[in-house]
């Protein structure tokens, strides 16, 4: 009973809810009625056709193309669906890029027998991908039944003589990447010729199994994925008379031309690509090119790349992107219903990039990186006088020619894997300079009056230490030799204890002043970006072990290898610095870098000292008869302890013409990681020498 009485309240309330919102809306209903009864309904305000129009194309420019479709008047919307004049407008505006249009109407008027008609007179200008398109052209906006103006509309609204049929093209017009020659107009870097392999699906077997076999077997023979493959044949503009390219190869790789060649439906066709002549040789110096990718395209918008675009990767081609960079042009043109061109509306000409010749001596850098090619090592030649880098080389290499044509993932992780670091560019980073380093410390010395060439500082064995406050640290060297612990012998024979007693004979404060009036914690001035050699984590010295340790080469002493060989050059030049530089045609040849960095007579000095070293010291596996050679070995030493017997070593050695009269004056460092066990900087020294001969 009470179970009813509940479920009929229940009823009760809901049908009393419902008559009072019956009533509620008849009461809203009869109150708007009785407001319009007396307040007249204000008109709507409206818009004027040349603002309407000004409204229309600034649609283009925020995409919103189906806001465009609403301006239009009833009979245009019937000629086209909504669907269909967004596509349009859309592929059209975004395909030419348009951006910064900017309308002027000139004129805006009715004719008399056509009230609510009116016609407006205006020019368009807008940025394309091809440059600025302007036109004139005029449009009629006409009352509707709702009392708002609507455009008539056709085709010559987006550019007078389009046809509802035609088309729009943009076709690109390549430009030519500059190329990079060496001082003797040899190509390092321009236009050559690879294989592009690819299908023509028209060709290939009928039978599903064996197309799918054929393309099993030449994914495996191109590394690629038979995925990879298929839906590159299954691409949209893929016909059965199309090439449809998979990969591109290197021309000479006979063998597997030969074995892809007996797949049926395998074409091999020439591609044009980027090329480097010298190969490995150069490759860490030139770089290379790629493809832009989509995060470049988009960092770079406006620049003028498009999605076909190659951009410099690595080495120069990355440091003068912008001097050799090709600016395609572009055109933009009417194409009608029958595939004929029209009316040109845009061009935008190609401009070529610019040509980037260089000091570099193309037979130095070749023979340099033979030298050491199989070896972990940096060099560096230049004319001493001038400062004109001859050749960069850094081993073990790669050939950047494997990156153009697109990288076999074979080669790319036999790179990534290789424990010797080819990809690691070695000249434009920082090593122990070992002994090359006491030419410095002979300069900072000498020049300061803390010491003169002749002094003898006394025979100390081959162990040495100040006092008993270094414990069980003992600076040793190699071998003893006859006469005065003196400049001369000293470089000669490398005695690392002179070389210990002179930085201490400095001091610390002396010593970090001179390094640094030497470039030492500052960034060098070249062209291709180098690292800072350094005194030291901290900059400086923070005990007389760490300071007598830097006198010859050891410390925390680093230093890249250009510098080194710019310090060596100002021994020919006066103590002035002369600053490396690389491009052959800047317009400002030699430039002082640090000028009067020590006096000539310390120059002198030093130099000679070098040439003692050479005629009978430790360089002297170097000489040339008839040519006065100045240079200096260096084992740098990278042990944990002192104890320590397993440690790597490096291997340097510095060659230089002293005389200013020689034809090709020539300087060269070079330095060999490794060479413990190879006989240390004697392992350097004949294939140094071998370029002086």
């Amino acid at each position: 009973m009470n179970e009813s009485i509940r479920t009929s309240k229940r009823i009760f309330f809901l049908v009393i809810g419902f008559i009072l919102s019956i009533a509620l809306i008849g009461f809203v209903g009869c109150s708007s009625s009785f407001e319009n009864t007396f307040v007249d309904a204000a008109e709507p305000e409206i818009i004027r056709p040349d603002a309407l129009l000004r409204q229309y194309f600034a649609y283009i420019e925020s995409g919103q193309f189906e806001n465009m479709y609403t301006l239009l008047d009833d009979v245009s919307q019937a000629g086209i669906s909504r669907e269909d004049f967004i596509m349009r407008h859309r592929n059209i505006y975004e395909g030419i890029d348009a951006r910064n249009i900017v309308v002027t109407i000139h004129r805006m008027y009715e004719v008399e027998d056509r009230p609510g008609r009116q016609f407006l007179e205006y020019s368009i200008r807008m940025d394309t991908v091809a440059g600025e398109i302007t036109h004139d052209h005029m449009v009629i906006f006409e009352l509707n039944a709702n009392n708002a103006y609507r455009m008539q509309w056709n085709s010559h609204v987006i550019f007078p003589g389009l046809g509802d049929d035609d088309r729009i093209r943009v076709n690109i017009l390549p430009a030519q990447r500059g190329q990079i020659f060496d001082r003797h107009g040899v190509m390092l870097a321009g236009p050559g010729t690879a294989s592009a392999v690819g299908f023509v699906p028209g060709r290939m077997r009928e039978e599903a199994f064996e197309v799918e076999a054929d393309i099993a077997r030449v994914a495996e023979l191109l590394e690629m994925t038979p995925e990879g493959v298929m839906r590159r044949l299954g691409a949209s503009y893929v016909r059965d008379d199309v090439f449809v390219q998979l990969r591109i190869i290197a021309r000479d790789a006979q063998e597997l031309i030969d074995e892809l060649l007996t797949v049926q439906g395998i074409m091999i066709s020439t591609a044009h690509v980027r090329y480097y002549p010298l190969g490995r040789s150069a490759a860490h110096l030139v770089g290379y090119v790629q493809n832009i990718n989509a995060e470049e395209l988009e960092a770079l918008g406006g620049e003028g790349y498009h999605m076909n675009s190659v951009i410099g990767r690595a080495g120069l081609e990355r440091i003068y992107e912008n001097q050799l960079r090709a600016r395609d042009g572009r055109e933009i043109f009417i194409i009608d219903s029958d595939g004929n061109r029209t009316i040109t509306l845009a061009r935008l000409s190609p401009e070529n990039g610019r040509d980037l010749r260089l000091n570099i001596d193309a037979h130095i850098q070749n023979q340099l990186y033979h030298s050491f090619a199989e070896d972990s090592s940096a060099s560096v030649a230049m004319n001493p006088f001038t400062g004109e880098v001859l050749a960069l080389v850094s081993s073990p290499s790669y050939d950047p020619n494997d990156f153009v044509r697109g990288m076999a993932p074979s080669v790319w992780a036999a790179l990534n894997e290789d424990e010797n670091l080819p990809l690691f560019n070695r000249f434009r980073a920082t090593f122990s300079p070992g002994s090359t380093m006491k030419a410095l410390t002979a300069v900072i010395g000498v020049d300061a009056g803390i010491f003169s060439p002749d002094e003898n500082f006394g025979r100390s064995g081959l162990r040495w230490q100040q006092d008993e406050s270094w414990g069980r640290f003992f600076v040793t060297t190699v071998q003893t030799y006859e006469g005065p612990a003196n400049l001369n012998n000293a470089m000669a024979w490398s005695d690392n204890i002179y070389f210990a007693k002179a930085a201490l004979r400095i001091g610390a404060e002396r010593f970090e002043t001179g390094l640094r009036n030497l470039g030492f914690q500052n960034s060098i001035p070249f062209e291709y970006g180098l690292f800072n050699s350094t005194i030291s984590r901290t900059g400086g010295f923070t005990s007389e072990i760490q300071l007598a340790d830097s006198g010859y080469g050891q410390g925390e002493i680093l230093m890249n290898p250009v510098h080194l060989a710019a310090i060596y050059a100002a021994l020919v030049n006066e103590g002035n610095v002369i600053e490396p530089w690389l491009i052959y045609d800047r317009p400002y040849p030699s430039l002082t870098w640090i000028p009067n960095a020590f006096s000539p007579e310390t120059a002198q000095v030093v130099l000679d000292s070098l040439i003692f070293s050479v005629d009978y010291g430790t360089g002297r596996g170097a000489r040339v008869p008839g040519v006065t050679l100045a240079g200096k070995t260096g084992t740098a030493e990278i042990k944990l302890t002192q104890e320590d017997t397993t440690g790597r070593e490096l291997g340097w050695f510095i060659l230089l013409t002293a005389d200013e009269d020689t034809a090709n004056p020539l300087l060269v460092v070079s330095m060999v990681e490794d060479v413990q066990g190879r006989g240390g900087s004697g392992y350097v020294v004949p294939r140094v020498a071998a370029l002086f001969r």
